[in-house]
């Protein structure tokens, strides 16, 4: 089987490079106001429920990070500066860096406002490695706009990816087809797109702790335990990714979930129904379109899942809008006072243009 597979990998390989902002949010904020370079700058909400949209390196060294409530930052980091995100500024940055990326490809897909992949098998600028395309492209964006970028460059995006991360901050890190065979193994199995804490966990439970040891398991086997992203760890575990660098694919949806350490009744979620809101609409800030339809969630003690959604009359307008339609749906799951849950999610979909998302509204 593993022969089989070895040959689909098409016979010319891609060069991706994968480009990540450092601390974007946190890193526009320092480079516009000098007062805040050096300092440990956090970009969140003031408020109880706020969640940390970006973290300086400076605050990074706290243990601060994107994601975890406001509150515990500050806890960490009691010298932190809090700033209020501005989406319109780094929307605008974001189109600048997107236009340096187009002086070497038109074969860019985004990722989010701080990150894309690049494929530049062939380039525009003539430049004879995607190393050197990398390098240019880095260069660029720290003259013109006084940023850091992180960059990956490796025969896939899967393994571009890896890369970008590899030297960050501010690095660049190269992953030659020769080198995939000795790069992976050591891996902690977690560092494969997709492996989250829990998927971790149950493979940690059948012995496999890097990627080493998932290449020991055959294609059968966990297929049986994983279904589908089974086929897709095996080939990942040997480096192999197909998929292509798909320019402007729209967004479908954005969501957040999290599992609790205990099991807990429909009664208790509000908190993180109000968190994983903010984190959903601080990711659709960064989309051009808007969304239509929220949904949420959830998954019993026992593993059933149960999802409600709804598509109100406008699109949400504010966070605190967001949050109040999905504990509505809450009061949609009729279960009994006795049953517990041991995750919760929150999402926006059915995604449109402004203009259509507008003649779609009443009037």
């Amino acid at each position: 089987m593993a022969g089989e597979l070895l040959e689909t990998q098409p016979a010319a390989l891609r060069k991706i490079v994968h480009v990540d902002m450092d601390a974007f949010y946190a890193s526009v904020e320092q480079r516009d106001d000098p007062a805040l370079r050096g300092k440990p700058v956090v970009v969140a909400w003031k408020g109880k429920r706020s969640v940390v949209c970006a973290a300086s390196y400076e605050a990074r060294k706290f243990g601060v990070r994107s994601a975890m409530p406001a509150v515990t930052a500050e806890r960490l980091c009691p010298q932190a500066v809090i700033v209020p995100p501005d989406f319109t500024r780094y929307k605008a940055v974001s189109h600048a860096i997107r236009e340096i990326f187009s002086r070497h490809t038109d074969i860019i897909e985004p990722l989010s406002l701080d990150e894309a992949y690049l494929d530049v098998t062939e380039n525009k600028t003539g430049l004879p490695t995607a190393t050197k395309v990398a390098i240019a492209v880095r260069r660029q964006i720290r003259e013109e706009l006084s940023l850091a970028a992180s960059a990956g460059v490796a025969p896939n995006k899967f393994l571009a990816k890896i890369a970008s991360d590899w030297r960050k901050p501010d690095g660049l890190f190269v992953i030659q087809p020769k080198d995939i065979d000795t790069f992976l193994p050591p891996l902690p199995v977690g560092r494969i797109p997709g492996v989250g804490r829990v998927t971790e966990d149950r493979l940690k439970r059948i012995g496999i702790q890097t990627v080493g040891d998932l290449r020991a398991f055959e294609l059968d086997t966990l297929e049986v335990q994983f279904g589908r992203y089974g086929r897709r760890l095996y080939e990942l575990a040997r480096g192999i990714d197909h998929s292509p660098v798909t320019p402007d694919r729209p967004t479908k949806s954005i969501s957040a979930e999290d599992t609790f350490e205990q099991d807990i009744p429909l009664s208790h979620t509000e908190d993180l129904i109000r968190r994983l809101a903010e984190r959903v609409w601080s990711a659709s800030r960064r989309e051009a379109r808007i969304a239509r339809t929220v949904v949420l969630k959830l998954k019993t003690k026992e593993f059933n899942i149960h999802t409600r959604s709804y598509t109100p009359p406008a699109p949400p307008t504010s966070c605190e809008e967001l949050a109040a339609i999905a504990l509505s749906l809450r009061e949609r799951i009729d279960l009994g006072p006795e049953r517990l849950f041991r995750l919760v999610g929150v999402g926006l979909g059915n995604f449109r243009e402004s203009r259509e998302a507008d003649r779609s509204s009443p009037a």
